[in-house]
């Protein structure tokens, strides 16, 4: 069963990362024969408890609401509720999140993509504007079908938005799609001072991510109505996707802004280990799928090398692999 959860610890990164197996959270007995390593399992049958990491103990988790369908992302609106996606299934709303009685409400939100039918498609990410009380805009990103003559697999990632209100999503628009694919996986959405939209998109297996010409392997900037801002840097190259911001990226399932700074950081999966944390600047290529940090799953290196003469470095990498997702900039004093 999938869960919604907050927790209070002292945690000293100000920056947050959820990664795969927090979000999956669940028990396992391990065999008599075998000898204890990290640390014991968290019983998650009875709630609120406690969970440890190698930076942090006593980790206090508060269950916010359960029996969500594969929860992938997560919004709050100004009145405290939370819209939550469930990752191709549905947009669900929980009422009254920053309150003592949180309810996850039956029904799924009215208006939103249809279920996805088939591998990746669906609905991924959900994001509120800034300006929503003015306005009233949720943005979210799905996999679309894409209807074909040879039976493929493909889908099309999709930027939408609608007003939300009363527990129903009104006027969707497309604001952005890109090119029919097999290998669109997770999106992410952030917000960006000066009116501009950062979108991720994912290229695991091909060689999409070096190809200009394609959205897929990207981080992609656009303006809030979905156009192609003058100053993107592959703006006039030949045969170039305009919306394209960095190459080189293969699984992006983090994204975030710093909401003084503008500095926008994206979290991406390595194939078997080589996970990183990227800053991302205009214009540069991140080296998948010709170079990376990971093995491939038969147990090889990827690559010779794990960076090129002109691929970016990584902030922070992780090898093995920790599977890493969400994550935000925090200035809270809940967690010093």
């Amino acid at each position: 069963m999938s869960r919604v959860a907050k927790s209070r610890a002292r945690i000293p990164s100000k920056i947050l990362i959820a990664g795969a197996s927090v979000l999956a959270l669940g028990s396992f007995n391990a065999s008599a024969q075998q000898a204890a390593v990290g640390f014991p399992p968290s019983d998650l049958s009875d709630a609120p408890y406690e969970f440890a990491t190698a930076e942090q103990g006593g980790i206090r988790v508060d269950v916010v609401a359960d029996g969500l369908a594969r929860p992938f992302s997560f919004a709050f609106l100004p009145s405290g509720d939370i819209l939550v996606t469930e990752r191709g299934v549905a947009l669900r709303l929980i009422r009254g999140a920053t309150r003592s009685s949180p309810t996850l409400v039956d029904e799924p939100v009215a208006g939103a993509p249809p279920r996805g039918v088939g591998r990746g498609r669906g609905l991924h990410d959900v994001a509120v504007h800034p300006d929503f009380a003015r306005n009233g805009y949720v943005y979210f990103t799905y996999n679309g079908a894409v209807e074909s003559e040879d039976n493929q697999n493909l889908s099309r990632l999709t930027l939408g938005r609608a007003r939300y209100a009363d527990g129903e999503l009104t006027g969707a628009e497309v604001l952005f799609e890109g090119e029919a694919a097999q290998t669109t996986s997770g999106s992410r959405i952030a917000f960006a001072p000066g009116g501009y939209v950062y979108l991720t998109t994912g290229a695991p297996f091909g060689t999409e991510a070096q190809d200009v010409g394609s959205v897929y392997g990207k981080v992609l900037r656009l303006t809030e109505d979905g156009g192609i801002p003058d100053d993107n840097p592959f703006v006039g190259t030949p045969g170039a996707r305009g919306e394209v911001f960095t190459l080189g990226h293969r699984d992006q399932l983090g994204l975030t802004v710093h909401p003084q700074t503008g500095a926008v950081l994206a979290v991406e999966h390595g194939p078997n280990g080589g996970d990183e944390v990227n800053l991302i600047l205009a214009g540069r290529n991140y080296g998948w799928p010709d170079y990376s940090y990971g093995r491939s799953y038969e147990g090889p290196r990827h690559s010779e090398l794990p960076l090129g003469p002109d691929t970016e470095q990584p902030l922070v990498l992780w090898v093995p692999s920790i599977g890493p997702t969400g994550m935000t900039f925090y200035f809270g004093d809940g967690i010093p």
